[in-house]
C-alpha cells in the first residue's frame, strides 16, 4: 500500500496493482516502465511571468525572446592592440582595447515573415573575388556590396532595428560611456600544463619531490572510490583558441574619423 500526503491531514489509498507497461497506439510499440501516479509536470523552461505558453508556431517563440533582443544591431571589429590611459579625477591607469571598425557594411536583412525573426547580417574587411565562392560572390552582387573577409548576424527585435542594405556602420555608431558586450576568440596558447592552464599550485619543491614540481598530482581516487577519473577534471591540454564572452565593456574612446573605439579591458 502506497500513501500520499494531500495538506496536513488527509491520506490518499493508492491502488496495489499498478500497470507495467502501457501501449502506444500511434507509433504502435510498448513504452515499458511504471506509469506516473502524479500528474504530468509542466516544462519549468516554459514558465515564467507575462510569457505565452509555448506552441510550435515561431512567432511564440519570437515573442518570448523579445525582451532580450537588443534594440540595435551589433558590429564587426578587428583588435589592433592594447594600450592604457589614465583617469584625469582618480589618476588611475585603465588597460584598454583599441578596436578597429574597418569597413563595415550591412548585406541584407532577414525578417520575420519570410526566416521568423528579424536580424541584420553584416560585413567588415576586404576579400579579393579570387578567395570567394561563386554562392557567396552572387549573394553579394545582389546586394551590390563588395565582397567582406568576415560575416556575421546580428538579431534585432523588430523591423525598426533593420538598417538599409550598403549602409555603412562606422565608429559613432557607439558613444563614450557606452557598456557593450564584446565577443571573440582567444589566443591560442597550444599545449599547456595545469599549472599555467588553471593555476596550479604546483607541488613542493623538497621533501622528496623529484621531477614533478609542475605535475597534476592524482587524477581521480582509487580502488574504492569508483575507480576513475570524474568528467571536468582539471587536466593539461590545449588553452585558449576558445570562445570567450565580456559583458558590460565600458567605451572610453570614440574615433569616428579613424574608425576606432576604445573600450575597458
Amino acid at each position: 500500500m502506497l500513501l500520499r500526503l494531500l495538506g496536513k491531514h488527509a491520506l490518499l489509498s493508492l491502488p496495489t496493482s499498478i500497470s507495467r507497461f502501457t501501449v502506444d497506439n500511434v507509433v504502435g510499440r510498448r513504452a515499458f516502465g511504471i506509469r506516473s501516479m502524479y500528474p504530468p509536470k509542466a516544462d519549468h523552461f516554459n514558465i515564467g511571468p507575462n510569457l505565452p505558453i509555448l506552441t510550435s508556431h515561431p512567432s511564440v517563440a519570437h515573442e518570448r525572446k523579445a525582451a532580450t533582443t537588443p534594440l540595435r544591431t551589433g558590429t564587426l571589429a578587428i583588435k589592433k592592440g592594447m594600450t592604457a590611459i589614465f583617469d584625469l579625477e582618480t589618476g588611475k591607469r585603465i588597460p584598454c582595447t583599441i578596436l578597429q571598425l574597418d569597413r563595415v557594411q550591412v548585406i541584407s536583412h532577414k525578417t520575420l515573415k519570410k526566416n521568423g525573426y528579424y536580424a541584420v547580417q553584416i560585413g567588415c574587411g576586404w576579400k579579393h573575388e579570387r578567395a570567394v565562392t561563386r554562392p557567396m560572390l552572387g549573394h553579394f552582387a545582389a546586394n551590390g556590396v563588395a565582397p567582406k573577409r568576415h560575416i556575421h548576424e546580428f538579431r534585432v527585435k523588430d523591423e525598426n532595428g533593420l538598417l538599409p542594405i550598403g549602409e555603412m556602420i562606422n565608429a559613432n555608431w557607439f558613444q563614450e560611456g557606452q557598456y557593450v558586450d564584446a565577443r571573440s576568440n582567444s589566443r591560442g596558447m597550444g599545449f599547456a600544463g595545469v599549472m599555467k592552464r588553471h593555476g596550479f599550485h604546483g607541488q613542493d619543491r623538497s621533501h622528496g619531490v623529484s621531477l614533478t614540481h609542475r605535475s597534476m598530482g592524482s587524477s581521480g581516487p582509487g580502488q574504492g572510490g569508483g575507480s576513475r577519473v570524474y568528467p571536468g577534471k582539471k587536466m593539461a591540454g590545449n588553452m585558449g583558441n576558445k570562445q570567450v564572452t565580456l559583458q558590460n565593456l565600458k567605451v572610453l574612446k570614440v574615433d569616428a574619423e579613424k574608425g576606432i573605439v576604445v573600450v575597458n579591458g
